[in-house]
């Protein structure tokens, strides 16, 4: 295959001055990636019935890469120009790898109602970095909103961790820092390639150390296989890493990275219902309280620009 030319691919960012209809239409597609991803929590839970960390991290790139390259290769798609690599690498790093292995460390310790809140730190975390990346000057009334949003959570991690952040915490907040990256670089390159290829091309360009690690993770972890398990391990690959990314990533396109990232403070309300509904777990009086408030905050930064 050869490399194709960016100028020649079809782009989905919103042109100004052309009514809401993509807007509608991105907002639409990134709310789509949010619900997949909010079950990505209890799906890694269950998962870990079977598997150990590293393996399940391992399995679940394996399969999803598995995925996209079917997609890519009944598609004839040919190989990314070459300027577009190095923010392949940035998204595999970021969403294939490091976000998966960190949450799925911090969910050895922590409970997904709890790890589900801190990640909702991650709009904020976005919306910075893809300020920083692209130059992006979103409003006062945005900032506002989403600083809102991110202290709300804040506060919720450390009443309930007793005041100081936990093992697993900070596993969280790095897996929030390399996600932002990964999502930031993956909506620019959506503005010259399909959303689907952005994370198609990403997994398959993980694929070798996806092998290396299933093979190692397989060789020195237990394995005790589910139905659970296997359910789990097949979402995460199929739907939370390449289903919901590439609906993620079309919104973004449409939207821009830092609107469409603050749709994801519904993601810590949306996982409370699944861990209740298909973990059984219990919640505080303060995990509902906190999604519920960030809702709120949701609602301005879609208001303002």
């Amino acid at each position: 295959m050869t490399a194709q030319n960016s100028a020649t691919r079809p782009t989905s960012i919103a042109v100004p001055g052309i009514p809401s209809t993509g807007t509608r239409t991105g907002t639409a597609l990134a709310a789509l990636g949010v619900i997949a991803f909010s079950l990505t929590f209890p799906s890694t839970a269950w998962g870990l019935e079977s598997f150990g960390t590293w393996s399940l991290v391992s399995l679940r790139s394996v399969l999803a890469a598995l995925i996209a390259g079917g997609f890519l290769l009944a598609g004839r798609v040919p190989l990314p120009a070459r300027a577009h690599w190095a923010g392949l690498a940035v998204v595999a790093g970021g969403v294939v790898v490091g976000f998966p292995l960190l949450t799925t460390l911090a969910l050895r310790t922590s409970t997904t109602s709890h790890a589900a809140v801190v990640v909702g730190l991650l709009p904020l975390t976005t919306a910075v970095v893809s300020s920083l990346r692209t130059g992006a000057r979103p409003s006062r009334g945005f900032w506002g909103a989403a600083v809102a949003g991110a202290a709300i959570v804040l506060g919720f991690t450390l009443t309930q961790s007793g005041g100081a952040l936990s093992a697993g915490d900070g596993f969280l907040f790095a897996a929030l820092l390399v996600c932002a990256a990964g999502y930031t670089e993956g909506g620019r390159l959506a503005r010259h390639l399909p959303g689907w290829q952005v994370i198609g091309w990403a997994l398959v360009l993980c694929l070798p150390l996806s092998l290396a690690g299933s093979a190692l993770g397989l060789a020195y972890e237990p394995v005790h296989l589910t139905v659970h398990g296997l359910a789990g391990l097949v979402w995460a690959a199929a739907g939370s890493t390449f289903l919901g990314l590439y609906f993620w990533y079309r919104g973004m396109a449409e939207i821009g990275p830092a609107r469409a990232s603050q749709l994801q403070l519904a993601q810590p309300l949306l996982t409370l219902v699944w861990s209740v509904g298909l973990l059984g777990e219990r919640l505080t009086p303060a995990a509902p309280a906190a999604a519920c408030a960030v809702l709120i905050c949701i609602a301005v930064t879609q208001r303002v620009k």
